[in-house]
């Protein structure tokens, strides 16, 4: 682990930038610390194009202590207008290498330690995809799941455009990065706490909220049910959803942080794109929830 301290600052969090489209471009151009110590988690999502990801990521640590970013399926997808050809483990490792050139920490690196008013805390950025295993009621295999799936239309678009190459298929990949996850988390001193940054939350119950359930299958993997509990953890901060809201479990908190389409934050409440503060933990953070009408929205079939 690397000890970097951020004493007097905040940790901020976002996800689901989805900067391709102007009016979410025009937010990450608005955002800003609220103090100079702040760090800015990223849970994934910023955009499917290397050249926008790079410019977010660059804005950002610009402005902030401290980046920390975990991959997105979209990150993650081969777009037929990129320009940049690679696919699968290429792909990622080659965000990789954008990031550490920003100075921005990814799920590879050793995972930094936030000094915040209650003692130091591990932020640990994930990169763990899924696995088909939150099935659809009634189905017993990913087989069946996806095939439920097609027959009520609602697919994710990285049936398309996310390749696993070398692996074999994306669950395989997976179970990979869950393994050598596992294994890191597994070593990070017993008195410390973490918060964990995943696109996808650990926990399936955050799905539970979908308007359709089908597309679980593309949001997690059950292989991370008891990390929140197995890995001390004071917060877990996932996106991929784009249902903000936060929710509790075994006493653990969920934040679910993205801005996503301008069609879903437009009738919300809140104004777009605030970072939440995710440590110190935020006044009211105990009953937020999705504001009416949210958090039963589309259910994302595009992400």
């Amino acid at each position: 682990m690397e000890s970097t301290v951020g004493r007097h600052g905040n940790l901020l969090a976002i996800s689901d930038l989805h900067i391709g489209y102007p009016e979410n471009r025009a937010l990450v151009e608005q955002m800003r610390p609220e103090t100079d110590d702040d760090w800015l988690l990223v849970a994934g999502d910023v955009s499917e194009k290397v050249a926008d990801i790079r410019w977010a990521l660059q804005t950002l640590a610009g402005r902030f202590a401290k980046v920390v970013w975990a991959p997105g399926n979209h990150e993650l997808w081969t777009h037929p207008s990129e320009t940049v050809p690679h696919r699968g483990v290429a792909r990622y490792e080659h965000l990789v290498a954008l990031c550490r050139e920003l100075g921005v920490v990814t799920p590879e690196d050793p995972y930094p330690v936030w000094e915040g008013p209650d003692g130091p805390v591990v932020v640990a950025p994930l990169f763990l995809l899924y696995d088909y295993s939150f099935l659809p009621q009634g189905c017993a295999t990913k087989a069946e799941g996806l095939e439920y799936a097609h027959g009520t239309g609602v697919v994710c678009t990285d049936e398309h455009v996310l390749h696993p190459d070398p692996y074999p298929s994306r669950d395989a990949w997976c179970r990979a990065r869950v393994a050598e996850t596992e294994r890191r988390l597994a070593e990070i001193p017993a008195d410390l706490p973490t918060v964990l940054v995943n696109h996808y939350p650990l926990d399936r119950h955050p799905t539970n909220v979908l308007r359709y359930p089908e597309f679980a299958m593309w949001c997690g993997t059950e292989l991370t049910a008891d990390w929140h509990r197995r890995f001390r953890v004071e917060v877990m901060v996932y996106g991929h959803l784009h249902i903000p809201r936060t929710t509790w479990l075994d006493g653990v908190r969920f934040e679910e942080v993205s801005v996503g389409y301008p069609r879903e934050w437009r009738p919300r409440p809140e104004p777009p794109g605030r970072l939440r503060r995710i440590l110190p933990m935020e006044v009211g953070a105990v009953d937020r929830g999705a504001a009416p009408g949210v958090g039963r929205g589309r259910g994302g079939v595009r992400r």
